[in-house]
């Protein structure tokens, strides 16, 4: 089977510069860089001092599990005492891919974490941004094969931000469906 990164190189960049009318292969769009994040803000701001770095731990060994590597820890930048939010409290946690560990991630995400999502029907296209870029969220994050479920004590949700180069958004999903990922067909 050919690798995602291959695909990207020998059959979408000639797809994409026929459809497109591009003369450069430089020019044609890419994908830069893979977000993903979790906040976990509701859940540790009830909690004491103790059980929330407990659950902060639990969080990024899931997220260093699913992505191999480490998460950073984002904070809050200031008080709000209707949300129980103190300024400098962990609230959420984010990892960045880029190059081979992103083309891994994405292989990973189209072929078996996709399928094993419940009630699956295809990505939404009104999720691509008008630069392109395409953001998905998950509520379990055990659709990952790295997680197991029996072992599991906290289900946390979870956000996967693709970042593209596309100048708008016709591109960026026609970028998304030549390199496989299954789209709803439709508006």
């Amino acid at each position: 089977m050919i690798s995602l990164k291959e695909k990207y190189k020998k059959e979408v960049l000639p797809q994409m510069m026929k459809k497109f009318g591009y003369k450069n292969p430089m020019a044609v769009p890419c994908i830069k860089k893979v977000t993903i994040n979790s906040s976990f803000g509701k859940t540790a701001v009830t909690k004491t001092g103790a059980e929330r770095e407990k659950l902060i731990n639990l969080v990024s060994q899931d997220l260093a599990l699913i992505t191999g590597q480490k998460a950073k820890i984002a904070k809050s930048k200031k008080s709000i005492a209707g949300f129980k939010l103190r300024e400098g409290l962990e609230i959420a946690e984010f990892i960045t891919l880029r190059k081979q560990r992103m083309w891994d991630f994405l292989e990973r995400f189209i072929h078996l974490v996709l399928p094993r999502t419940r009630d699956f029907k295809g990505l939404n296209p009104m999720s691509v941004d008008q630069k392109g870029n395409f953001t998905v969220g998950f509520k379990e994050n055990v659709a990952f094969p790295e997680i197991f479920t029996e072992k599991e004590k906290t289900i946390f949700g979870l956000e996967i931000t693709i970042t593209t180069n596309a100048k708008n958004k016709e591109e960026g999903l026609e970028l998304y469906k030549l390199m496989g990922f299954p789209m709803k067909e439709g508006k």
